[in-house]
Parts: structure tokens; sequence; C-alpha cells
């Protein structure tokens, strides 16, 4: 991610009320677009994406005195979209129902907003992620979309490395079985 002595003088000025608004604006600048992909990955949909970012922001705002310092403060940050996100999808589910099973939600989700002149190949594999159990499709989209170590999804997550490099791997498979049943 980022260097530690940036991350430190962001997370001095979200705390330094004189400095909160101008340190607000930069974590925006630097993180917003990032966050914004990696909640979306999750939840799927632009407005709930939108809605869900904004909640994030809340929260890192209201908790910033909880961050202890001991981490990267991206992997905080990264660690409340998450938590989010899943607690939005939880919000559209029914008593006793996993979040796995809005699946077939998300990926109607996915068709509603994608375009005509969108890439078949993408459109394909992004349903596949869809169809992967949660904690799978946030596993993968770390690695494969943010780019993120076993050990910092760990910090994000609070699973294992051995529990993120298996669920990525069945995802991996999972994927590929998926696109070469639809023929690509």
């Amino acid at each position: 991610m980022d260097s530690r002595r940036e991350q430190t003088q962001l997370y001095e000025m979200l705390r330094n009320p004189n400095l909160r608004d101008e340190g607000f604006r930069q974590l925006m600048a630097q993180y917003g677009n990032r966050l914004y992909w990696h909640i979306r990955r999750i939840v799927v949909g632009h407005d709930d994406a939108e809605d869900v970012l904004q909640e994030t922001c809340i929260k890192i705002l209201d908790n910033i005195s909880s961050f202890r310092g001991d981490g990267q403060i991206t992997t905080w940050i990264y660690s409340i979209a998450t938590n989010e996100s899943l607690r939005h999808l939880r919000r559209q589910t029914h008593l006793f129902q996993s979040i796995d099973s809005l699946a077939p939600t998300l990926i109607s989700k996915l068709q509603a907003e994608t375009s005509l002149d969108s890439n078949k190949a993408e459109v394909v594999f992004q349903k596949a992620l869809l169809t992967l159990p949660t904690q799978q499709r946030i596993a993968f989209s770390m690695r494969y979309y943010d780019e993120l170590s076993y050990e910092e999804i760990s910090a994000i997550t609070g699973k294992s490395i051995g529990t993120l490099k298996a669920n990525n791997h069945y995802a991996t498979e999972k994927i590929k079985k998926f696109i070469k049943e639809y023929g690509l």
C-alpha cells in the first residue's frame, strides 16, 4: 500500500480537529476510488456502493480515535469498508438467511447495471465472482483487484492466512470452471 509516513500524516490530520476536513479530503483523494470499487465488488450496485462508501466515511471519522496505530491506517479503512459492505448485504437478507443466498439478486443487479457494449468476458467473470461464497469472493477480489498481500487481507478480514489462501484457491478453481462452462 502506501508509505508509513504518509499514513501517519493522514492519521494525525484526521485526529486533529483543525485539520480534520483537510485530512478527510486527502483521505478521499488517496483512497476514495479504491474504496468505492472495493465496496462495489461486494455490494455490486452503484447506488449501494455510494451508500456504503458514505457509511464507511462516517465510521472512519467517528472512530478515528479508536485506531490504535499499530497497523496501517489503510488496513483499518479497508476493514471498515468490508464490514460496512457485509452489514449492507445482511440487511438485504431475511431472518436466518445467509448472505450467500443473495447471489441471484446480485447477479440480477449486475445485469441491470451492465451496458450493452460491455465486454462479454468481463461480464461472465463478474457473474462467476458472484456465484462464489461471500468470503471466497472477498478474498479473491482483494488479491486480484486490490493486489493486497495475504498478510494485508488477514489484517483486514481477521481470517488466517491459510484460510485466505484456501479461499483464494477454491475461488480461482470455481471461476475457471464457470468460465469454461460458459464457453469462454
